[in-house]
Parts: C-alpha cells; structure tokens; sequence
C-alpha cells in the first residue's frame, strides 16, 4: 500500500514539495533505525519487530488525508514521515531476516521471489485504488481525493494486525525437517557492537553501491516520470502495471538463482551480468525519454498523457512498466546475494539492517534533490551511474565471498565464530 501511494508522486498531491520533504524524513530516520533494526529484532524478535514498524504506516497515510483539508501546514506530513522512518526500519529488518533465513540455502531465490510478489501484490491493489477513485476526474491535474487515502489506511490497519500472525523461528520446520537458526534474546550492547563492525565489513562495503543505488531511482521515476507525464487516474494505473511488472521480475530471477547452473557462485555472476545488461537497455530508454520534456512542458493538463490517447501512451508506459521490472530483479538479486553470505539469522538481520539503512539514506538524499529541482535529465545519470558502479562491486562480492551449497556447513562455522561473544540466551522467540 505504501508503495502504491508513493507511486502516485508527491504522496498523491499536486505539489510533490510535501511529499518531497516527508519522504526526506522518512529515509533520514529510516538510514538510522534500518541498521538498529537488526539489533532490534535479535532482542524483540520478529513479530514485536513487525508490529511496532506496521502501526507507523497508516498514521503516514492518515497525514495526506490531513494535508487535503489544512495544505497550509507540512508539520503532520513531516513528522509522520519521521516516525514511519523509525517503524520502516523495524520492519524490514524483521522481515529480511525471516526472508533470508527461513528458507533453505538451496531455496532462497524462490523465497525471495515469492515475498517480492506478495509485496508487490499490494502494490498492484493499491495502484487499482486511485485509479477507481480518481476515474471520472478526467485529465485535470489533480490531488487523490479523500476515499482513497481512507482505503489506503484501512489496508495498512489490517497489515499491521496480521504481523500478529507470524510465527518465531522457533515454529518453523522446513520440508526437510530442519529448522532455521533461532533468534535469542541479545543485550542492546551486544548488538551495537556487532552493528559498528559492518561498517568495517569487507563484505558490506561491497554492497554498500549498490544498496545506495537501490531506492535512489524511485524519487525520480515516481515524481518525474509518473507523476510528471500522466494525469491522476493514469498514475494509478500505471503503478498497477509498475507493480505487477516488480512481480513478474522478481519471479524470473528468483527462479533462476535457484535452479539456474550447479554453482551457486555461477549462477549469481551470471544474474549479476544479465541484470547489468537489462538496465544499461532500461536507463538508455529512460534517457530518450527524458530527452522529449522538461518539467516547464508538462505544466498544462493539456500535455498530460491519458491512457486512452494510445500511441502517445504506449512509449512512455512501456519505460514505467521496464522500471517496475528492473527494480525487482536488482533488489531480489541483493536479496539473494546477502541472504547467501550467512547461515544465522541473527548475523543475517543484521547484514539486512545494514542494508536498508544505507539504501534509505540515499533515498532521502534524492528526495531532497527533487525538492531542489535539479535537472531531470542530471537525475537520470546519476540514478543509471549509481546502478552501473554497483554491478562490478557485485559481481567482485559473489566471485569472492557466496559459497556452493556444499559448503554450507563451512559458512555454519564462520556464523559461529561471528557470534561467539553473544551472550548466553536465556529465552527464546
């Protein structure tokens, strides 16, 4: 749902200024507690975890139906956004850890894929919302109505009850009967510890491009692409088919990392240059695009692009529909890349705090930027130079660092050995 409501560009509203400056808090608040997360779920465990990042959601889409009706003031905006940043670090710190560690090793490309399309599935339903909403607002530039902020926060409510639902590692048995590592109870200090050493981490270091990179693009596709070109209800629609497209990506990669050649090491390099390719050929697209306006051309709803209007339509619809896949299939590929660099779910939460706390700190970096109106076409090259340097990185981590399922019981020794100064565990969740 958030994604949806994020597609629409300014969090639905006309001028993406409000938008802009929430969603900076957002990411800012979100870069610190993305890496506490992993700390905070190895002492909570992962449904607290859950809960306490899920209630933050619906207060976020609560401040827009808030902005409808007092748009003098950004002070509700902003400060949900704030307190979303906190809660968004819990729970995807939560949930890459029990998305990386849950599975079997042989298994987690198919996982990953599997949550990216239930993820994404909400998304598409969201995308449906303003689109229904907004339908018969025909091509006037406009900001989403109230409805659809309603419906929007009544989807998160029902989110945020269902982490109630999910079970510990503890209850998990896999088809072949064993278990994923349990979560302990850890000492904030010890986790603090732990935390600090990743930015020494070789490892992480060398994901560190690409986690930037992998939430940089969205403030520019979302605000300047669709909410620049389309009228209202076309956002909503393309943003139907943006997600659906995250689907599809995510199901194709996933699949092949987990059944593509014997090798896992060679079946990520292989992911890794086909990533490469697809989004050199998606940037190129975008950048002819971006080429045919500017924001000054796209001022008037007459310019506006209907998805009624066809040909006209068809080009620009493509490119969102290419963005959508290529996101999915870099983001589960990161996925699979660092859910392969460790067995144990506590050093795998951490590994995915780290993670999503470099990646939104570079998203509130570009939603500032936007706020500054920097030169679409300069966004363009920053976002396609971001993903270009991240693909060798890569590559140079899976050469060096992702074992073949053989070796799994060595990675299970260097787990250990990285969590041979935790404290006794006294209770488990």
């Amino acid at each position: 749902m958030f994604n949806a409501l994020s597609g629409l560009g300014g969090g639905g509203q006309l001028d993406h200024t409000t938008g802009d400056n929430a969603n900076t808090a957002l990411y800012a608040c979100f870069a610190v507690f993305g890496v506490l997360g992993g700390g905070a779920h190895n002492i909570l465990g992962p449904r607290l975890t859950l809960l306490l990042g899920a209630l933050a959601y619906p207060l976020y889409a609560g401040s827009f139906l808030y902005y409808n009706h007092h748009s003098g003031s950004q002070i509700f905006p902003v400060t949900a956004g704030a307190i979303l940043g906190a809660g968004a670090g819990f729970l995807w710190a939560a949930q890459g850890a029990i998305m990386t560690s849950y599975p079997p090793p042989n298994r987690r490309g198919t996982y990953i894929s599997l949550f990216w399309c239930v993820f994404n599935l909400g998304g598409v339903l969201g995308g449906l919302l303003p689109f229904a909403f907004n339908y018969n607002r025909g091509n006037d530039p406009a900001s989403v109505n109230d409805a659809t902020y309603i419906a929007f926060i009544a989807f998160m409510l029902v989110g945020a009850a269902l982490t109630l639902l999910v079970l510990p590692p503890t209850r998990i048995v896999r088809d072949d009967g064993t278990r994923p590592t349990r979560v302990t109870y850890t000492s904030p200090a010890t986790e603090l510890a732990q935390i600090l050493k990743l930015f020494a981490d070789w490892k992480m270091l060398l994901a560190l491009p690409a986690a930037w990179a992998s939430n940089f693009f969205y403030t520019y596709q979302f605000n300047n692409v669709n909410g620049l070109l389309f009228t209202v209800r076309t956002e909503g629609l393309n943003n139907v088919f943006y997600w659906g497209a995250q689907m599809i990506g995510s199901a194709a990669i996933g699949y092949y990392l987990d059944f593509g050649f014997a090798s896992r090491r060679k079946r990520g390099l292989v992911a890794v240059l086909a990533v490469a390719v697809l989004g050199t050929a998606i940037w190129g697209g975008g950048l002819a695009n971006q080429l045919t306006y500017t924001r000054h051309t796209m001022r008037t709803h007459a310019q506006l692009i209907d998805f009624k209007q066809g040909r006209r339509y068809a080009g620009p619809f493509m490119l969102y529909f290419s963005y959508g896949l290529l996101d999915a299939m870099f983001q589960s590929l990161i996925y699979w890349i660092i859910g392969a660099l460790a067995n144990d779910s506590q050093i795998l939460s951490r590994y995915v705090g780290f993670y999503k706390g470099v990646q939104s700190a570079g998203a509130a970096v570009a939603w500032q930027v936007d706020t500054h109106k920097t030169s679409l076409i300069a966004q363009l090259l920053v976002n396609w130079a971001l993903m270009t340097i991240s693909y060798p990185l890569l590559a140079l981590l899976v050469f060096l660092a992702v074992k073949d399922e053989d070796s799994s019981s060595v990675s299970s020794v260097e787990d250990a050995k990285q969590n041979n100064n935790l404290s006794a565990p006294t209770t488990f969740h």
